[in-house]
């Protein structure tokens, strides 16, 4: 069975941290692949943050996850801190591709990547809508980090 395959940009956006706890871990020992979601997700959510929105109301409107794709490169253990960082990345008309890489902040470890499908939505027709304007002028604006 092929794997996927999944290239990192050269720069991101968004960086944060985040520990594994004992919940996150599996019988395995290891990061288990719900609580892999969980971790993106609360970096998701911070990205977000950063940018001053809720996902409730981003510029105006709700965010949904369209789709994610994961692609492990190695274990996550309880006690390590993770280093999410994020890139926006192939911006559409209804949304864009929130590409990340975690890894393990005391060596450097590259524990998992992918992107998540964003898609913004039309709250009354509960559709997809338009990228607001003042959000794609906020993404212009993003620095690369360390």
């Amino acid at each position: 069975m092929p794997r996927i395959q999944f290239d990192l940009p050269d720069r991101f956006v968004f960086a944060t941290e985040i520990q594994i706890y004992i919940s996150h871990v599996n019988q395995g020992g290891h990061l288990d692949n719900a609580q892999l979601l969980t971790l993106v997700s609360e970096a998701r959510v911070r990205f977000f943050q950063s940018l001053g929105h809720r996902e409730s109301d981003v510029a105006g409107c709700p965010i949904v996850v369209g789709d994610l794709v994961a692609q492990y490169k190695s274990e996550g253990f309880h006690g390590e801190t993770m280093r999410v960082r994020m890139l926006p990345h192939d911006v559409s008309r209804c949304g864009f591709d929130l590409v990340y890489c975690m890894d393990c902040v005391e060596t450097g470890r590259e524990v998992a990547r992918g992107k998540i499908g964003i898609v913004f939505i039309d709250r009354a027709a509960r559709k997809p809508a338009p990228v607001p304007p003042a959000f794609l002028a906020q993404l212009a604006a993003l620095q690369p980090v360390a």
